[in-house]
């Protein structure tokens, strides 16, 4: 039996856990924020962490430090808690292994926090006809599921399912995903879906 990802940390809290980073083809491309994703800016991606949290990310292995904010959502890995950019995981040395056991420390909440609901993340396909497969089956096992495009070159087909008001409800559902032998699930983790503003 797989072990659960360890839940997201409250906006005050801290979390312990793999961060790994980003780079090119990605350079260029509209993040989850609606913002464009600068490989050389401070910024990071996280699954369940609002839009312009500040983060302080500290590598276990070397104690070495940066600061960045969230724009993005992933890591779309279930043993990875943050992807950072190419110029966060330089300033820790990260670049060259790739990944390293970090924490993270919320510094400061965004001014404004933006409705959200949180939602399992089962799948991620380049082919739509597979993520309609696995969301098919997800609905009859475990009710709402619905395919999230992710754009870029190639287009992503995530395969989302629930739609809980808090982490700790969609947490729920992921740990009964994981325990489901019959799903034979490959991951699934709680990410944020972000509402957008009208």
């Amino acid at each position: 039996m797989r072990a659960a990802a360890p839940p997201p940390p409250a906006i005050s809290g801290a979390e312990v856990g793999v961060a790994s980073w980003y780079g090119h083809p990605y350079h260029g491309r509209t993040s989850a924020s609606g913002e464009v994703y600068d490989m050389e800016q401070f910024t990071a991606a996280h699954r369940t962490l609002p839009f312009g949290t500040l983060v302080r990310v500290v590598n276990l292995d070397n104690s070495k430090a940066v600061d960045v904010r969230i724009n993005d959502r992933g890591p779309f890995v279930d043993d990875r808690i943050i992807d950072l950019s190419h110029a966060a995981a330089r300033a820790i040395d990260l670049v060259g292994p790739g990944t390293a056991r970090v924490r993270l420390e919320v510094l400061q909440s965004p001014p404004v926090l933006t409705p959200a609901f949180f939602a399992v993340q089962v799948g991620a396909f380049a082919v739509r006809a597979n993520a309609e497969r696995l969301c098919a089956e997800m609905e009859s096992r475990y009710g709402a599921a619905r395919i999230v495009p992710r754009p870029g070159e190639p287009q992503i087909w995530r395969v989302l399912v629930g739609r809980a008001s808090t982490v700790d409800d969609a947490g729920a559902l992921a740990a009964r995903m994981h325990a489901d032998q019959d799903a034979k699930l490959g991951h699934a983790f709680v990410i944020r879906e972000d509402t957008p503003a009208n």
